[in-house]
């Protein structure tokens, strides 16, 4: 692999890198390089402030880390959470909601993304925003059948193009696309979420699996999302250029709810929800918000803000969602 800095460097090595390199590729390059990934350079990614490019429910802490600390108890019940470890994946470097948290777990530990995915064998697996990030697959529909797009260099500019044949990664799923759409209906398939799903719950560990992200079912990616659902976050604005600043943007996606609910399933858990991010700490942290309630009644505190930005349906309420299983 090229150990240039330089995508442009580094994207001109692959093959028929002028002709068309799958969508994935491109992204998984863009997003992971080892030093051009937007996730592998040391920079400053999550924050509210003009420097960050977007924010997450994590940006809200101690808060955040303090409901999902309730709910996961909550969920365990009448298991003891000091028998669990809390295990957070792909936290952000010297982050992690429980870092500053005090907790009712035996331990909390952190595991980059990078890193092996070993679990202890009573287990809370936590992750925010975990499979949004991963490369997608970008299909058209066009003049009566569906296109795999692609990404082509010419001199220092990228430009998209439609693969002549589906990549081996797309044909091995290609059955789940619709027998027909409307022209130009793009579906942008989180097919990478699935091996990673695999890794996370394939080890024989029990507890609580806990993921906040957002996504569709794949009714609505495949019917309802005509545009696709991929997006770039650049200093906290929200874009459609795909291959503007490579390397040097977000770019994210809806993943599909059902295949990772589907995976839990293969994978003995017992019955999997997504529920709304409002809905699921409603429900599950109820006892927590109204501690915060009841300790700050009388003033519009900085935590009290957090609650509204986390629940309200305007904020990040209803745009996230928590999928959330045990197995025992």
């Amino acid at each position: 692999m090229a150990s240039s800095s330089d995508f442009f460097d580094i994207f001109a090595t692959e093959p028929n890198a002028t002709t068309g390199v799958p969508f994935a590729r491109y992204m998984e390059l863009a997003m992971y390089h080892p030093t051009a990934g937007y996730y592998t350079r040391d920079f400053k990614r999550v924050g509210r402030d003009e420097k960050a490019d977007f924010f997450t429910a994590t940006t809200f802490s101690p808060v955040f880390g303090e409901l999902v600390v309730a709910a996961a108890t909550k969920l365990l019940a009448p298991a003891r959470p000091a028998d669990f470890t809390f295990v957070e994946v792909a936290a952000e470097p010297g982050a992690g909601i429980l870092r500053d948290v005090p907790h009712p777990f035996a331990r909390y530990q952190t595991i980059s993304f990078g890193q092996p995915f070993v679990f202890p064998a009573r287990s809370v697996v936590f992750s925010n925003e975990l499979f949004d990030a991963q490369p997608f697959t970008r299909v058209v529909w066009r003049e009566g059948r569906w296109r795999e797009l692609g990404v082509a260099l010419h001199g220092r500019h990228l430009r998209e193009v439609e693969m002549p044949n589906f990549s081996t990664e797309l044909a091995a799923c290609a059955e789940r696309l619709p027998k027909t759409a409307g022209e130009n209906y793009h579906i942008d398939l989180p097919i990478r979420t699935v091996p990673i799903l695999e890794r996370m719950v394939g080890p024989r560990w029990s507890g609580l699996f806990l993921a906040f992200d957002y996504g569709k079912t794949w009714a609505e990616l495949a019917e309802h999302t005509p545009a696709g659902t991929i997006r770039t976050y650049h200093r906290q604005k929200m874009g459609n250029d795909l291959l503007n600043r490579p390397g040097k943007q977000d770019i994210t996606g809806h993943i599909c709810w059902d295949w990772l609910e589907d995976g839990l399933a293969r994978a003995g858990f017992g019955e999997a929800r997504v529920d709304s991010q409002e809905s699921f700490f409603m429900n599950q942290a109820a006892e927590a918000l109204a501690a915060i309630t009841k300790a700050e009644a009388g003033s519009f505190s900085r935590r009290k803000r957090m609650v509204m930005q986390l629940l309200h349906p305007a904020n990040m309420g209803q745009k996230f969602q928590a999928l959330h299983a045990l197995r025992k």
